[in-house]
């Protein structure tokens, strides 16, 4: 396994355990079996860390999504496939899917790059613009629609991870 690799999987668990002021990069060294400057050549901040860390989570969620919630005949079933991967992801990464509500509930979010957002978002916009267009969802805006979906894909899953419910 890579050293970056190493590095990434050292931080999430730490984070996760002792959240993210509470880890100290020297810790996730130790943890990764590198050297400090081994990990400021890869991350040269620990909050260009806890950014790379998202990032590379993300890009997993996105593609497990995408592979598996290919577009359907209806919107109703296209939405229902992306919100059931998106689920089943996260049950089936626990640790990933905590560090994801535990970085949207800090200060680190506002970190993030407004044009890579916007980039990642697009799709799931455009597909909501279009279920309002064909006045399948109703009027509302874009965002606040996009923002009750994940709330509550976070709650249930938070639920369902706190009964231990396994897929």
């Amino acid at each position: 396994m890579d050293k970056r690799k190493k590095i990434l999987e050292a931080a999430l668990k730490l984070f996760v355990a002792l959240g993210f002021h509470g880890t100290p990069t020297s810790k996730i060294a130790q943890e990764a079996g590198v050297a400090n400057g081994t990990l400021f050549h890869y991350f040269p901040t620990k909050d260009d860390l806890i950014l790379g860390l998202y990032t590379d989570i993300k890009i997993r969620m996105t593609a497990f999504v995408n592979e598996n919630a290919k577009p359907e005949d209806t919107f109703k079933a296209t939405m229902k496939g992306q919100y059931l991967a998106s689920l089943y992801w996260a049950l089936d990464h626990k640790t990933e899917f905590s560090f994801k509500q535990q970085f949207h509930n800090s200060p680190f979010h506002l970190l993030l790059n407004q044009e890579e957002i916007e980039k990642q978002l697009k799709p799931h916009f455009d597909m909501l613009r279009k279920g309002i267009e064909d006045k399948i969802i109703k009027p509302l805006p874009v965002d606040y629609i996009h923002t009750l979906i994940s709330s509550h894909t976070f709650g249930l899953n938070q639920y369902l991870t706190s009964n231990e419910f396994q897929r």
